[in-house]
């Protein structure tokens, strides 16, 4: 991990998350509620190192990524019709700073290329909560997305 990594995950506290593979800790959850009782938003930062990535995954809700420091992430999207998209975030005048994934979608993350770190926040909305993720099943995911096999096996 590098001085400037160290840093930042020393400074908020950030833990591995096993499920997901990646540096992450929230920063905020609306004390305002839906009215399901749910937070209306709640936002986690989360740190990309080399080896550290987003294992694939999908949210029964919108969730914004927004790209702060460091070297560009690359987000894996598998959409529910079968389609495969994939988004760079970070500071290249070719990349966005953010990026909104819609619920349902699988996604999967991890720093674009041979970069040393990258800080970046996910909000969710309604906020995030255990019962809304849902873990991928590689082989299911392969079956179903078979052009992406090399990005789903790295990022699983």
């Amino acid at each position: 991990m590098s001085d400037r990594a160290e840093e930042i995950r020393k400074s908020y506290g950030m833990e591995l998350l096993e499920e997901e593979h990646t540096y992450l800790c929230e920063v905020y959850r609306s004390p305002l509620l839906t009215p399901e009782g749910l937070p209306a938003l709640t936002t986690i930062y989360g740190l990309y190192c080399p080896g550290s990535y987003s294992r694939f995954h999908r949210l029964s809700r919108e969730e914004v990524w927004s790209f702060y420091e460091g070297d560009p992430i690359r987000l894996t999207l598998l959409y529910p019709d079968g389609t495969a998209r994939e988004v760079v975030l970070g500071p290249d005048r070719d990349a966005a700073y953010q990026f909104t994934i819609p619920a349902g979608v699988w996604q999967g993350g991890c720093l674009d290329g041979e970069g040393s770190y990258a800080l970046y926040g996910c909000t969710v909305a309604p906020g995030f909560t255990p019962d809304c993720y849902t873990g991928a099943d590689p082989e299911e995911l392969i079956a179903r997305y078979p052009q992406m096999e090399t990005a789903i096996r790295r990022l699983t």
